[in-house]
């Protein structure tokens, strides 16, 4: 029996792809927390929030110190102190309570006793790198080939007339915009390197100026980080859920994203123009941010 030949499918347009990716990205946020997320927050939640003083006896005697807990908390996450590790000092408050026998506490049981802070006491903590056992969850990264498209990213920021500079001074961030200049930290995968520089590209496009400003942290996180997403698929990168859950992370949903769509939409297709071979060569910037 004679079979007709499958018919190739049409390609799809880039304002096509981008309003996909973006539709991909919005179901993945309504479907809520991955596990990797749930899993990583559970895990942070077990972390203190030290105090300044504290922060700076830690950094003091164990400058390198990227993630803090006492025994107990280590124990609780599976890892195990190595043997001969020398603890972190820290103090930690001593909490009494003050018990009151007049007449108003009588007739109020929630006014009876009351918790005073009656001074510090030593107490030590240890270095994730002091440890050993299970591993810590973390947030899911990128993956993938970015192949030629990070030098022609590279090539479009410099024509922006953004200063890119590759600086360890930023960490633990992987990424910063300034406005007008770009700080990224060096030793990230090329995938992880490249969805960081279009992150930090976006905010550059889209919040300058008064959207600087008035434009609340969550709604940047959110708009920056579905440009990313969108134009890291684009190009063929594994992004998953990395993208979604970073968003969660600033409380971001989709809601939001769905009020962002059209600036995401058009910095996506502007971003992905620039990194096509054959437009960037024969189009100007003027036209490239035309593009959407």
């Amino acid at each position: 029996m004679h079979e007709n030949p499958k018919q190739p499918q049409p390609r799809q347009t880039a304002k096509e792809i981008v309003a996909a990716n973006v539709k991909e990205l919005i179901a993945q946020l309504e479907a809520g927390r991955s596990d990797a997320l749930t899993a990583y927050l559970d895990a942070m939640s077990r972390f203190h929030n030290y105090s300044f003083g504290n922060v700076l006896e830690i950094a003091r005697q164990r400058p390198t110190a990227t993630r803090v807990a006492g025994l107990y908390a280590w124990n609780q996450l599976g890892r195990k102190v190595k043997k001969g590790e020398k603890g972190i000092r820290i103090l930690a408050p001593i909490i009494g309570i003050r018990r009151k026998r007049d007449e108003e506490a009588e007739k109020d049981i929630t006014k009876q006793n009351t918790s005073v802070l009656v001074g510090f006491r030593n107490a030590y903590v240890f270095d994730v790198s002091q440890t050993e056992g299970v591993e810590l969850p973390a947030m899911r990264e990128v993956g993938g080939d970015v192949g030629e498209n990070r030098d022609r990213l590279l090539s479009f920021i410099e024509r922006q007339g953004i200063e890119l500079v590759f600086t360890e001074k930023i960490a633990p961030a992987l990424g910063v915009s300034y406005g007008g200049r770009i700080a990224i930290l060096p030793g990230q995968s090329k995938a992880e390197e490249f969805s960081t520089l279009v992150h930090e590209l976006a905010h550059e496009m889209l919040h300058k100026a008064d959207r600087r400003t008035t434009t609340t942290k969550v709604v940047k996180e959110t708009e920056a980080e579905a440009v990313a997403f969108v134009v890291g698929k684009a190009v063929g990168l594994k992004v998953g859920t990395a993208s979604a859950d970073y968003i969660q992370l600033y409380h971001g949903n989709a809601s939001l994203l769905a009020e962002s769509l059209e600036v995401v939409q058009q910095t996506s297709a502007v971003i992905l123009a620039a990194l096509q071979p054959s437009r960037t060569e024969t189009m100007s910037d003027a036209e490239l941010a035309k593009v959407a």
